[in-house]
């Protein structure tokens, strides 16, 4: 955590045309990339700024929210570095709100319609002809509202344009569908996601969500993450070398994402598919 770069004085101004005069709390600073909530008396807005090799993907998420319906930004350049404006989603990620059901606390009624609401949400973005490519835990905000809304899309593309990457190595390793797994690995770049790719990534995220831990039984395949490595994990998981955990604490929610998770990616539902087999479930 850090104070604010002076360099990046325009965007402050652009938050404070939204906000008014604002307070600026730090959100999370690694690998260039900084992300500041800015509150003021209008509005709350996420002031994203991205340096180094960050530039370029922070760039990349600015042009896809500028693209997308229901989102707006306003961006701009500094030195080597790029920012970003856009308003502050306000409530729990889907991770948070499967906190008590990992804790066994209850709250599997909640559970399910948030995990039914971000596959929604996917299958929004699907049907506008996007690919996400980096669906995570905290990668869907549960708003007062009712609405999922998805973050972070460094990794998004529109189906049908140029790619926006000369090279995609993945991102988080343990959420790469096999198949997207072992074009990273094999090449030729750049790698096409898709939004099968993203189904995969869905029905992993929600496992996280309810279980706390990857669906991936790493220590069954005799893999030491520590030692192999994301190169090594992602070779493994192309190879479909790595089991699913046996480890089962909702066994009707585990089965439905456990035939998703095994499926090749002609046979996986879509997400509003998976949206309708969770949405069946009962607590």
């Amino acid at each position: 955590m850090g104070e604010f770069t002076p360099d990046a004085a325009e965007a402050l101004k652009a938050a404070e045309a939204v906000c008014g005069p604002i307070a600026l709390e730090e959100i999370s600073d690694r690998r260039g990339s900084a992300v500041w909530k800015a509150t003021g008396p209008l509005a709350t807005v996420s002031i994203k700024i991205g340096t180094g090799e960050a530039a370029g993907t922070t760039a990349r998420e600015a042009a896809v929210l500028d693209q997308l319906t229901g989102y707006a930004v306003t961006a701009g350049l500094f030195g080597e570095g790029v920012w970003y404006v856009t308003p502050w989603l306000a409530g729990p990620s889907t991770w948070r709100v499967f906190r008590p059901v990992r804790k066994g606390d209850g709250g599997r009624d909640e559970a399910l319609v948030a995990a039914a609401g971000l596959c929604r949400a996917v299958a929004g973005l699907h049907a506008d002809g996007w690919v996400h490519g980096d669906l995570q835990p905290e990668h869907g905000i549960h708003t007062e509202r009712g609405n999922v809304r998805l973050i972070d899309f460094a990794w998004s593309r529109k189906l049908g344009t140029p790619l926006p990457w000369t090279a995609f190595d993945g991102t988080m390793v343990h959420l790469t569908a096999p198949e997207l797994a072992a074009r990273i690995s094999s090449g030729p770049q750049p790698v096409e996601t898709t939004q099968a790719a993203d189904v995969y990534a869905l029905a992993g995220t929600v496992w996280a969500c309810t279980t706390g831990n990857w669906h991936l039984d790493y220590e069954a395949a005799a893999i030491d993450r520590r030692i192999v490595g994301p190169a090594g994990l992602r070779d493994a998981i192309a190879a479909r070398r790595v089991p699913l955990s046996t480890v089962t604490l909702w066994p009707e929610l585990q089965a439905v994402l456990r035939e998703v998770l095994l499926s090749e990616p002609d046979d996986r539902p879509s997400a509003g598919e998976l949206a309708a087999l969770i949405g069946a479930l009962d607590t």
